[in-house]
Parts: C-alpha cells; sequence; structure tokens
C-alpha cells in the first residue's frame, strides 16, 4: 500500500470532531465556471499552500500526500489524469498505443521537452527513473507500481540490474513489455511517482537531487528543500506545455492544521484543511464550491467526494472470524449512519461496498452485508452457533492512535454489544500497528485506501488477491484471484468493470472486510483562488489556478 494513502488517511480524520455542515448534492463535475479568456485571467502571484513535512519529494519514493503534491507540481509522468474527470489525458508521453492483448504498450513522447537543467527528457529518463524505483538498494516504497512490467521480479530479487520489459526504441519511445496483459496499465502510468529522471544529475549530487530535484514539470524547484519550514517552487518558463498563470507555490511546512487555519485567517495562507469544528461556519463565511472540487472567489470551500473508503479489517485467518456467517454479522450490527454522524457531522457518506463512487464501475450496494440491521445481525449470528453472542469470544478492536480513530471503534464496540459481541479497544502507534496488522496479529482493526489511480483494480487486485502486500485482512480466494487476472488481461472496458463488479460482490458476500464510510474534502481556499481545482485523489491543480489582484500587487 502506498505511504501516501496511510498518511493522507490519518490526516483526514483529524476531522473527527467536525460540527454541523452541508452535504453537497453528488459528485458531478460539471465544465466549472470557466467562460473567461486569457486577458481575464491576472498572472503572477504566488501560491501559499499548507502541508506537513513530506517524507520524500524525490519521484524515487513519493508515496504520501504532501510529497506527491510537490512532485506532481515538479514532474510530469507520461499521462495525468483530467482533476475533474479523472480521464487519462497526456502528459510526457503525447500518444500511446497497446497490443492486442495490453501485453506490449507504446508511449511517444513529446519532442523537444526538457529538464529543468536544460537537458533533454528522452525514452532513456524513464527507463532510468523506473529502474531506480525497481532497484532494492534503493529501499523505494512505491516500487509496486512497476509489478507487472516484465523484469521486475528479477529486479526485486537483484538476479538483474535492468527492467527487462523496458526498452527505448529511440529518444522518443519507449516500449514496455508487461508480465501479463493490463489493459489499466495506462493509468498507472500516470502517479507522479513514476515520471522521467535525469541520469547525470542523479549521479552528479544524489543527495543534493534528493532535496532539490530537477524535473520536468510545469514548476521547478527555486532552492533546496528547507525541511519543517517550506518548499518553494516557480514557475517553468520553458515548459513544454502551456506555462502556468502563478508565478510559483511556497508550499509552507507548518507543525499542525491548528497553525494553519490562524494562517490563513490571518491571510498568509491560500489553501488549508478546516480544522475541527469550523466546517459550516466557514461554509457559511466563505461560500461552497458548486461541484466540490472547483474554487473560485465566493465558492471557495471544497466538500466533493473523494476516491477513497475507511473500512475495518477482518483477520480472515483468525479462528473466531473464519466464518463468513460471523463476519456477515459483524458488518450488519454496525450502524454507518450514525458513526456519519456522530463522529463526522454528516461528512462522510455510509459506505456499501469497496469501490467508492467517482471510479468507474462502482455499484451500490455492492457488499450485500454493509447495512445496518440488527435483527438480521442476530439471526446470522445464531446460525453461525452463537445465539446473543453466547460462546462468542471476546474480540480485539485495533487501530492506530492519534488520528481520532478511537471514537470510530468506540462506537462499533457499541454496536457489536447490541448482538451480544463484545470487543476490547487496543491502540498502537501507527508504525507497530502497522506491523502488528501485517503479521496477522490482530482480530478486527481500521484502514483506509484511497486510489493511486482511477480504476477499479486499484481497490480490489491489491487489497484481495492472495499474498498482496496490501491484503492485511489475508482474504484467499481462487476463484478471485483468477478473476482478478482475467480483468487485468480483459481488453475490453466494459467486460472488464464487469468481471471487476463479479469480484467486489464475491469478496462482499464473504465480508471479508467490513466498508465503513466514504470520505469526503474539507478544505477551503482563500478569496484570491480562481479557477482552483482540488481534485478527488487528493491533489491540487497548480497549472491553470490564478490569483486575483496579483497584477496590482507585483
Amino acid at each position: 500500500m502506498s505511504e501516501r494513502i496511510r498518511k493522507g488517511m490519518a490526516m483526514m480524520l483529524v476531522f473527527a470532531l467536525a460540527v454541523t455542515m452541508l452535504t453537497v448534492g453528488g459528485c458531478d463535475t460539471g465544465d466549472g465556471e470557466g467562460g473567461e479568456t486569457d486577458s481575464d485571467i491576472t498572472k503572477g502571484g504566488t501560491f501559499n499552500f499548507y502541508i506537513s513535512e513530506p517524507a520524500f519529494i524525490d519521484p524515487v519514493n513519493l508515496q504520501e500526500s504532501e510529497g506527491t503534491q510537490v512532485g506532481q507540481a515538479v514532474f510530469d509522468s507520461l499521462v495525468a489524469f483530467d482533476p475533474i474527470t479523472s480521464e487519462v489525458k497526456p502528459a510526457a508521453a503525447e500518444r500511446w498505443e497497446a497490443n492486442d492483448d495490453a501485453t506490449v504498450w507504446t508511449f511517444y513522447l513529446v519532442e523537444g521537452a526538457k529538464f529543468h537543467d536544460g537537458t533533454d527528457v528522452t525514452a532513456d529518463s524513464f527507463k532510468f527513473a523506473w529502474e531506480r524505483i525497481c532497484n532494492p538498494e534503493n529501499e523505494s516504497e512505491v516500487a509496486y507500481h512497476l509489478g507487472v512490467v516484465k523484469g521486475y521480479d528479477e529486479m526485486q530479487d537483484a538476479s538483474a540490474t535492468e527492467l527487462e520489459g523496458v526498452k527505448v526504441i529511440d529518444d522518443y519511445t519507449l516500449e514496455v513489455t508487461l508480465q501479463y496483459g493490463f489493459a489499466d496499465f495506462e493509468y498507472v502510468v500516470g502517479h507522479p511517482a513514476l515520471a522521467p529522471v535525469s541520469q547525470e544529475a542523479v549521479e552528479a549530487d544524489p543527495e543534493g537531487f534528493s532535496e532539490m530535484p530537477i524535473g520536468n514539470g510545469p514548476f521547478k524547484m527555486a532552492e533546496p528543500w528547507a525541511h519543517d519550514q517550506y518548499i518553494k517552487i516557480v514557475k517553468n518558463d520553458e515548459y513544454y506545455s502551456d506555462v502556468p498563470n502563478i508565478d510559483g507555490v511556497d508550499f509552507k511546512i507548518l507543525a499542525d492544521q491548528d497553525t494553519a487555519w490562524l494562517e490563513f485567517e490571518a491571510g498568509n495562507l491560500d489553501f488549508t484543511q478546516i480544522t475541527p469544528g469550523r466546517i459550516q461556519t466557514t461554509v457559511d463565511t466563505y461560500g461552497e464550491s458548486p461541484d466540490g472540487y472547483t474554487l473560485n472567489p465566493g465558492e471557495q470551500v471544497s466538500l466533493g467526494a473523494e476516491q477513497a473508503i475507511y473500512y475495518l479489517l477482518i483477520n480472515n485467518t483468525d479462528p473466531a472470524l473464519t466464518d463468513p456467517e460471523v463476519r456477515a454479522a459483524l458488518s450488519l450490527a454496525i450502524d454507518r449512519q450514525d458513526i456519519c454522524d456522530k463522529v463526522f457531522e454528516g461528512t462522510r457518506e455510509p459506505a456499501t461496498g469497496i469501490v467508492p463512487p467517482g471510479i468507474v464501475g462502482h455499484k451500490a450496494d455492492a457488499f450485500q452485508y454493509a447495512k445496518y440491521d440488527v435483527e438480521a445481525a442476530k439471526e446470522m449470528l445464531a446460525d453461525a452457533g452463537f445465539p446473543n453472542g453466547e460462546g462468542f469470544p471476546t474480540i480485539t478492536l485495533e487501530y492506530n492512535t492519534g488520528s481520532g480513530h478511537e471514537d470510530i471503534l468506540l462506537l462499533v464496540q457499541e454496536d457489536l454489544k447490541a448482538i451480544g459481541v463484545n470487543g476490547e479497544l487496543v491502540g498502537s502507534e501507527w508504525a507497530q500497528y502497522l506491523d502488528k496488522v501485517g503479521a496477522a496479529d490482530y482480530q478486527v482493526g481500521r484502514l483506509g485506501w484511497i486510489a493511486d489511480y482511477p480504476i477499479m483494480d486499484n481497490f480490489l487486485y491489491p487489497l484481495f488477491k492472495t499474498g498482496s502486500s496490501d491484503n492485511y485482512s489475508f482474504y484467499a480466494n481462487d476463484e478471485v484471484d483468477s478473476m482478478l487476472d482475467e480483468a487485468r488481461e480483459t481488453v475490453d472496458a466494459d467486460e472488464r468493470v464487469a468481471i471487476y463488479q463479479d469480484v467486489e460482490k464475491i469478496v462482499g458476500d464473504a465480508s471479508a472486510v467490513i466498508p465503513m464510510f466514504y470520505y469526503r474534502h474539507t478544505r477551503v481556499a482563500s478569496d484570491r483562488v480562481n479557477d482552483g481545482v482540488y481534485s478527488a485523489n487528493g491533489l491540487f491543480t497548480f497549472d491553470t489556478v490564478w490569483l486575483s489582484g496579483e497584477a496590482e500587487a507585483e
């Protein structure tokens, strides 16, 4: 699992004590306000953006939300995602094609594109970058993105130093051969970690590159990363596509959200999270984005649905939880709406499946037992041999501390009591918690997952494929494994989605995990921000935003 996912989820849950808020009417995106001509757009100004200290800003290990936000501005991968529709669009590759069975992909790069040091971006730049990620010596947490590429396994076990499946046909043609057909591979290469990297720049100063990476994107580093203080980037006037409207972005690294909120109110930030207890008043004061994502003066609060899910892990190998009827009973006993109302004041939507809205193929009620029905829960528990919970052991409800999860698990604990099941809350520090769930040393836990790329596969293959490093429920089903492989190799998009939907139903019928709720944004922009977009995958688009009043201020 991406650390971006884990950290992002933990940060979002700090909103657990938020006060009443409005719910938005779905996540339809529309075309945004738009309509202005280029002459209406003010050029210049610096966008002040709050982040916490990133783990990395070098693509070799872009693994969490903060570093990925910086990396996306500094680097362009082969493709990008439309921030509103999530559709794949060209970036460093102007076009691409796959063979009939989607085992061989050919990407045609934009000719003449340069890194920020003026050197050429070529197919070699991608080959070097991807092999750098897959080199075990670099201890990258994001190498799994390339797991499908031929030669990945050999690099992981150090029997090879190159990715056999990556071929440089010429300077501007990159051919990628996969271990098996994967029709959605074009989405994978849109991840910011898979951007090109200059071998010359890295080898000249490896340490310096990690602090001030040289990218190929619309913005470039202005100076080395000032840890725990700031990261400054400025627009790249030599960018191969449209040059940004703003002069740059100051990523202000602040201690916590409360500090960031004070800075926002003082006019020193243009974008930040809304702190607990302020959502409704913030909406009243600054106005709400009509589509949940696009931000303009008077429409400054982003409450759009995220491509993310909060769910309860169930250790499917634990003797008390191997019976699907027991797992279904636990799921039916949980009042998700009550949790959304009490903990999140209505900012979240009860989940009825593992694939969230906004992902093509999402189906409501995909998990038949992801609903609140106490009587049905009692009946299933009785059918499993535990009428009124008699004879059922006390189970542990585990969570990572410090991010508001205890409030959720307390409500789950109360719900389970109603069917005669006792749960013991066990909190652990994040790293320790991950070690426990990774070692199957737990019974019921919690986790969040946000899309690496907006496809169903990203919610099903890593979470339910037997042996996957992200399959913390340790669910194993040969039929599901076979169907997941079949889906990846199915070229027809509709047929592929249909297979994934069948997979989701199977794992739902087995209650392999317990979906809890879907996430939503809770962010606000200053009244200087125009045409800003905060996408469903939690990344701000700096390419097209512009700032009111900057012409006069410059």
